[in-house]
């Protein structure tokens, strides 16, 4: 072959390696690009009327992208120790990478032109090319300017530990120096079209602010009040921030906006675990808009059938995944808890609360605690007892909650003391928690 045609024939060879590397979808509003070198990762988000890329790729630690947390804290595999500075992450396998440049590997694609569905094998970020013992699943499609995402864990680890329940980013998003305004609506009266809030910078050593939006969603900025928006459905707990300076749009920059969305989760060793969430590429009002079509129009349940539904635990144990029927709680630990993933309802919707469980203890009454918006944690100002019904058999306990004062205005989360101390044997099988507007 001539040496101009071959040379032709890398170079053809080469552009077409290098597109397959992306995966695309795109519509009449955005275009949305994964990087199937980099375990699949959402790299590239834009408006296709200008095409500029709002997403950070400065290193493999931005991005899109799925990340999740467990112990031990700190996590060592394979001879390899953690440096100081990531000691305090624990097992935290993430879609892109790790912090040593390696990437993490694709095991399966399918892109029909409407949704992109791909399996990853993660690496753990403080360690040098070490497997996740888990995958990733994401399936991706576009619904006008929102990314509409569903997201899947896989865990088989050999440390079978029931570790304690850890934050988890859900997913983490990194935009660039272009969008330096943290938004989000924290008040008491989601939906009416209240004034949204600044976050403020981070007061503290930690890098990032925490919030309650109690609309769902929250977003990263210009001084347009356009930008990229993250949708939590069912979730009003987020991180975030901006590190370095604001800037030009440059998807390489150091410089970035970060939002996560938050839930505290007992990741098991052979858990599946699901959630969805969504990107809005708009203005803040396009961004409100979308998040109104998630509004949760009763009070919260929660039906433990399959799975925890978010609730975790502290001094307290269950028999593990997979969750079938109930939960089974251990109460032989010291003023065990079981806590509800941080939520909104005001109380004069929901005046009664119906516990539907099974008590096996000696101990004749549980206790019901509640988080008032405005409030950083549970106190003995805003709580209730209730008789245990504690046959062994499942009965319904219903609480009526409107009967003590302090149950008013805006709430965020519940729990549950069954018992007061440690009784050996003691158990708890729970079935559904809800708030509800009648006590049937």
């Amino acid at each position: 072959m001539h040496p101009a045609r071959l040379l032709f024939s890398l170079l053809l060879l080469s552009t077409l390696t290098q597109a397959e590397r992306m995966s695309w979808l795109e519509n009449d509003r955005v275009k949305l690009g994964v990087d199937l070198d980099r375990g699949g990762a959402i790299t590239f988000l834009a408006d296709v009327k200008d095409g500029s890329n709002v997403i950070n790729n400065f290193d493999l630690g931005r991005q899109v992208q799925l990340s999740f947390f467990s112990g031990p804290v700190p996590f060592e595999a394979n001879g390899q120790k953690p440096s100081e500075h990531w000691r305090h992450i624990g097992w935290n396998p993430i879609q892109t990478g790790d912090d040593f440049k390696n990437t993490s590997r694709v095991l399966s694609h399918e892109n029909d032109g409407k949704q992109i569905h791909l399996t990853c094998a993660p690496l753990q970020w403080p360690l040098n090319n070490v497997p996740g013992e888990c995958t990733f699943d994401s399936w991706l499609e576009l619904d006008g300017a929102v990314v509409k995402a569903r997201a899947r864990l896989t865990n088989t680890r050999s440390d079978t530990t029931q570790y304690p329940a850890r934050l988890q980013e859900l997913p983490a998003v990194y935009a660039n120096a272009a969008f330096h305004r943290v938004v989000s609506y924290t008040g008491t009266q989601p939906f009416s079209q209240e004034a949204v809030t600044l976050i403020p910078k981070s007061q503290t050593k930690h890098p990032w602010s925490f919030w309650t939006g109690t609309e769902g969603w929250a977003a990263l900025l210009d001084e347009h009040d356009y930008g990229l928006g993250l949708i939590t459905p069912g979730r009003v707990h987020f991180t975030g921030g901006f590190a370095g300076k604001s800037g030009p749009n440059d998807t390489h920059g150091n410089s970035t906006g970060y939002l996560a969305g938050q839930g505290l989760e007992i990741l098991d060793h052979n858990i599946v675990y699901e959630f969805r969430y969504e990107l809005v590429l708009g203005t803040v009002q396009e961004i409100r808009d979308r998040a109104v079509t998630h509004r949760q129009q009763k009070p919260p349940s929660w039906i433990f059938t399959q799975d925890r539904q978010g609730w975790h635990y502290q001094n307290a144990q269950d028999t593990g995944w997979p969750v079938k029927d109930h939960l089974h709680v251990l109460l032989e630990q010291e003023d065990p808890q079981l806590i509800s993933p941080l939520t909104f309802w005001q109380a004069a919707d929901a005046p009664y609360l119906i516990i539907d469980a099974a008590f096996h203890t000696k101990q004749k009454q549980g206790i019901v605690m509640w988080q008032p918006h405005g409030q950083p944690g549970f106190s003995s100002a805003n709580m209730t007892s209730f008789p245990l019904i504690a046959d062994g058999e499942f009965h319904r306990h219903v609480i009526p909650l409107s009967s003590i004062p302090a149950y008013h205005g805006g709430m965020l989360r519940l729990r549950i003391d069954p018992v007061g101390s440690a009784e050996s044997g003691a158990w708890m099988k729970v079935r559904s928690v809800r708030l509800a507007a009648t006590p049937e």
